[in-house]
């Protein structure tokens, strides 16, 4: 019976290595060449001079590291510096030059976290295969390219719509989102004002992925079947808190008839421009995502010349020892007095003036000139 040779400790070495070069970009190689010879540069410095150049100058290479090398080189290159590091310590301390104090030691001691920390991440950043700043950048442009459905769509003359968003921690990424479309060669403008459980960053991801979702549905179905649709794609997701409200209105650019319905959310609220008296639509139907084969009941009614529609979510008008019913009327009562400076830019001055700051507020005015 024949046995294969062992393969030598030189092939192996050399797999390794290519096995290390499989999936890395011509780019990333040379980084990993700059950072390699900067860490032989910075050694050789504290070799020489340790009274000059101090030990954790080595924290510059992993730094750089972290942000340009991906997953696959990164755990490598930190083992490589941190072996550098042990070799430095034992060169510098066995001189007359510096004696192992505890000062030297904690620099080391330091060293060695920043280099657990790394790897910590590069594990984690195994997940999605990329460097940090790449995976970063992406991130950025997904967010750009599902959120650009949230743009509200040009309006003829005579109509004038407006959104505004604030998220809980002030970043971008936030649990209410608003979704448009002018379908029917631009016959409708079709609008829905989103709020996913959670909020910041915890609702974020979810919140992208249901804007991209929404906002084909939006364009691909007649206003009875939105919704529906969209409680059925949140069923099949099967998420733990796999729930959202909704409010979606569709209007005829031409006459100004509209329909709403809403998903657990929160009521419009019409101006009649005639009274210059507020009227808070009341539409049936449960949250997203709960029940399977839910009926949303719409809510008609028209925007004749001067009329305005307001569409928010629950940040808007409910905070803790507030029920949401005084939320509404103090939220009408702000826009009478703002809105009496003109429509242009009124949710955003509305937004910033109403609601919960400790939870993610979306608004969404549609106003008939």
């Amino acid at each position: 019976m024949n046995r294969s040779t062992p393969p030598s400790l030189g092939r192996r070495l050399r797999r390794s290595v290519a096995r290390m070069r499989r999936g890395t970009t011509p780019v990333e190689t040379y980084w990993l060449v700059f950072l390699v010879a900067l860490t032989a540069l910075f050694g050789t410095l504290v070799a020489k001079w340790p009274t000059f150049w101090p030990m954790t100058l080595l924290i510059v290479p992993m730094v750089l590291a972290h942000l340009l090398l991906g997953p696959r080189n990164l755990p490598w290159f930190v083992v490589f510096n941190l072996a550098v590091v042990t070799g430095l310590a034992v060169i510098v301390t066995s001189g007359d030059s510096i004696e192992l104090t505890p000062r030297v030691a904690l620099g080391v001691g330091v060293i060695f976290v920043v280099g657990f920390i790394v790897l910590l991440t590069s594990f984690r950043r195994s997940r999605l295969g990329v460097a940090g700043a790449i995976g970063e950048s992406m991130l950025v442009d997904l967010r750009d390219q599902i959120m650009s459905q949230g743009m509200l769509p040009a309006l003829p003359p005579g109509w004038y719509a407006e959104s505004a968003l604030r998220s809980a921690g002030g970043t971008p990424f936030a649990g209410d989102f608003v979704v448009a479309s002018r379908p029917g060669w631009g016959k409708r403008l079709e609008l829905c004002v989103c709020d996913v459980s959670g909020k910041g960053e915890e609702a974020g991801t979810r919140a992208l992925l249901l804007t991209g979702a929404f906002g084909g549905l939006l364009t691909s179905l007649p206003p009875a079947e939105f919704l529906p649709a969209a409680n059925e794609y949140l069923l099949r997701q099967h998420w733990i808190e796999g729930f959202a409200t909704a409010i979606h209105i569709s209007i005829d650019l031409d006459t100004g008839d509209f329909e709403i319905r809403s998903a657990g959310h929160p009521p419009a609220a019409q101006l009649r421009a005639g009274s210059g008296r507020w009227l808070v639509h009341e539409s049936e139907g449960p949250a997203l995502g709960i029940i399977e084969d839910a009926e949303f009941l719409p809510v008609l009614g028209r925007l004749d010349r001067g009329d305005a529609v307001l569409l928010y979510t629950d940040g808007m008008v409910e905070t803790r020892g507030r029920d949401i019913q005084s939320g509404i009327d103090r939220m009408l009562g702000q826009s009478d007095r703002l809105l009496q400076q003109g429509f242009e830019n009124g949710a955003r001055r509305l937004i910033d003036t109403v609601g919960n700051r400790s939870d993610d507020r979306a608004l969404l005015l549609v106003h008939r000139r």
